[in-house]
């Protein structure tokens, strides 16, 4: 219990040291900050998961940096977190040297961020579903729902 209170206060005080320039560039420190973000993720917390998820795979250093985001965006999302969803949906349409892009799982991950409530995920999704490919067959009538859809959150 005692050990949970302290991965919060943690991971707080590390958030909030974010914004401070300073504490970013010194590496001491930001070994530290790390070792927060990681520790409250491991725990399981959703908004952190996301958040060093997010971070990992933007500004990670390295192969294993980049998949270590996005096992823990995965869970994120699997947890309900629309943000982590969207950006898989994201992932899944980018191409690398192990696999191309996937566009039903692209749909799929941008599906669970449209029904959460992600603003851009409907736009993505009305995209996708017009144009068709990648794997993913053009249905215009898919399109003009989602359109609406995004229509309704006023995008």
């Amino acid at each position: 219990m005692l050990w949970k209170l302290r991965a919060s206060a943690g991971y707080l005080l590390a958030r909030k040291l974010m914004a401070a320039r300073w504490a970013v560039q010194q590496p001491k420190l930001w070994r530290w900050m790390e070792g927060q973000f990681s520790r409250k993720a491991n725990l399981g917390d959703r908004a952190a998961q996301s958040f060093y998820g997010h971070m990992l795979y933007f500004r990670g250093q390295g192969l294993g940096a980049k998949q270590e985001g996005i096992r823990l965006l995965r869970l994120a999302a699997q947890a309900g977190d629309a943000k982590a969803a969207y950006q898989l949906g994201v992932i899944s349409l980018s191409e690398d040297a192990s696999r191309g892009p996937d566009g039903s799982e692209a749909a799929r991950w941008w599906e669970q961020a449209a029904t959460a409530g992600h603003p851009l995920a409907a736009m993505r999704l009305e995209q996708l579903y017009r144009a068709g490919g990648y794997g993913l067959a053009a249905d215009p009538a898919v399109a003009d729902r989602y359109k609406a859809l995004a229509a309704r959150r006023g995008i």
